[in-house]
């Protein structure tokens, strides 16, 4: 294992908008930047990033260029590898961050921003489709489904309000009850009165026909035509390289449903381990991109702050150390020239 002698300002773990953004915003602050970017993003299977002002309908692959190369251009150092592991370096000096091949850098402050994972369930060809038309948030895709017959997965509590939902894009809605819990009387009455189609059964897989979903299939065999599937995955924190540190996975809940894991921060990112901050999805689970990009944002101005008052605290050390070197030279003399004088009177 090789250290690299040069310590960055900062290292930024994870190369998606939240990394990318940060990175920019600190390289135009002219710190010293290092990310390292496992290539494998979320949003990988996805076509097109949506809502995202100025660039929307761009391929995620596509932003993700555009954005290495104007935090480049300030001078950020972008390379491709899988950190292992993070470790705090003696006497609070910064970090120590390993790489799979075995190179190890150090900075000075860390910025993790490795997403999350998208863990969808054992339903056979969900996999296959998804982020095509097996899908989950409907401000990312809804338009591109829209008017077009969809069918609601039923795993946990929220996928009533999944369905009534998914309803401001199409009229043809199915809820398939699957293994979710049956919805109450007045869930019902919401369900027709909006005009949504209740299917018992467990789904047991997915029709497709020339790579595009055709339908639901049911345990009895029954076919129900749908041209897109939603269904909830579990959210889950890639924060494995921050268990050295003692950052651990938060549970997110809502309406007493663990919708999954993320690393908590202030609203600046900021962990409770000194000099680490988090942004995008491993500290947001629900963030689109355009969020993602604006907690990177928010994480590098802050962490420029952090190290401006660290810079200026050395510097009035720095500045005060001549002085006190002189006032301890004159100490020492007067306090030699009293044991002399001393010995003096004694003779």
């Amino acid at each position: 294992m090789s250290d690299m002698t040069q310590t960055y300002d900062v290292v930024v773990i994870g190369g998606g908008a939240a990394g990318l953004a940060g990175a920019l915003a600190l390289s135009r602050a002219r710190r010293s930047v290092r990310v390292i970017d496992a290539g494998s993003p979320r949003n990988a299977p996805a076509s097109h990033v949506h809502n995202y002002l100025g660039r929307e309908g761009t391929p995620p692959s596509e932003l993700a260029a555009v954005g290495r190369k104007e935090a480049a251009q300030y001078g950020a150092e972008i390379v491709e590898g899988v950190v292992t592991s993070a470790e705090k370096l003696p006497g609070g000096a910064g970090f120590r961050v390993v790489q799979g091949d075995g190179t190890a850098v150090t900075a000075r402050r860390l910025l993790v921003t490795t997403g999350l994972v998208d863990e969808l369930p054992p339903i056979p060809g969900l996999a296959e489709r998804w982020g095509q038309d097996v899908l989950h948030c409907p401000y990312c895709h809804g338009w591109e489904v829209r008017d077009a017959a969809i069918g609601i997965v039923a795993l946990t509590p929220m996928a009533v309000h999944q369905a009534l939902l998914w309803r401001q894009w199409s009229a043809d809605v199915t809820l398939f009850l699957h293994t979710g819990a049956e919805p109450g009387d007045e869930e019902y009455e919401q369900l027709a009165a909006r005009g949504i189609a209740v299917v018992d059964g467990e789904v047991t897989g997915l029709e497709v026909s020339g790579d595009r979903l055709t339908g639901v299939r049911l345990a009895g065999g029954r076919v129900v035509p749908r041209e897109a599937v939603v269904v909830q995955p579990r959210f889950t924190a890639r924060s494995g390289v921050l268990d050295g540190l003692g950052l651990y996975g938060t549970p997110l809940e809502m309406g007493g449903l663990t919708l999954g894991t993320y690393i908590a921060g202030d609203p600046t990112g900021a962990t409770e381990v000194p000099g680490v901050w988090v942004a995008g999805n491993v500290a947001s689970l629900m963030e689109q991109v355009i969020g993602s990009a604006a907690a990177g944002l928010k994480a590098g101005a802050a962490i420029n702050a952090d190290l401006v008052a660290e810079d200026t605290r050395r510097a009035v050390e720095a500045r005060r150390a001549p002085f006190s070197a002189e006032a301890e030279r004159q100490v020492c003399e007067k306090t030699l020239g009293n044991r002399r004088h001393g010995l003096q009177e004694t003779r």
